[in-house]
């Protein structure tokens, strides 16, 4: 009878530790995929002035833009706080689209090689934004599931875990772009 208390308490103890492991690495991979949409929105700002002198030279009539560009990178740069950096980096992919537009008005900086690389280079760090974007609102939707789900949600309320946001995209992002031809 009394190994079967101890077996019983060890048990018990042992669901405990699971739980707040689980916790533990969910908040963890939560945290590490905040940090690496931080990393793609880092190299995007690192990335823009390579661009701006690559632009510079052919379009030196479209200093508005060119200045728009800048304003908007140190905005970015000087973002504290997550939320900060994704407005401010929305606020940067917006002006960066500009950039990308006066290459249309310059065949011979479309057919540049420098601005086709640093091109290319910024369309796949916008598809790691996206990627990180998703694998960290797929971790909330694991950490969520576990807060919410039984047994979990004991677990959770006696640990102070509570649900928490999705990284939402800005509303200006989610206008549907106009195709002319």
């Amino acid at each position: 009878m009394l190994l079967w208390i101890i077996a019983l308490a060890a048990l018990i103890i042992l669901i405990f530790i699971i739980y707040y492991n689980r916790f533990v690495i969910l908040e963890n991979r939560i945290d590490n995929s905040l940090s690496q949409i931080d990393v793609q929105f880092k190299k995007r700002a690192d990335l823009v002035p390579n661009l701006m002198e690559s632009v510079k030279g052919y379009a030196k009539h479209e200093r508005g833009i060119m200045t728009e560009v800048t304003k908007a990178r140190k905005a970015f740069m000087g973002a504290k706080t997550m939320q900060e950096k994704i407005t401010k980096g929305a606020e940067l992919q917006h002006a960066l689209k500009s950039i990308l537009a006066i290459a249309e008005n310059y065949p011979q900086l479309r057919a540049n090689e420098n601005f086709l690389h640093l091109q290319k280079e910024l369309a796949a760090i916008e598809d790691k934004v996206a990627y990180a974007r998703q694998h960290y609102n797929d971790s909330i939707l694991s950490y969520n599931n576990l807060t919410k789900r039984f047994p979990g949600m004991m677990f959770a309320g006696l640990y102070n875990r509570k649900a928490k946001k999705y990284l939402e995209i800005p509303q200006e992002e989610r206008a549907v772009p106009k195709v002319k031809f």
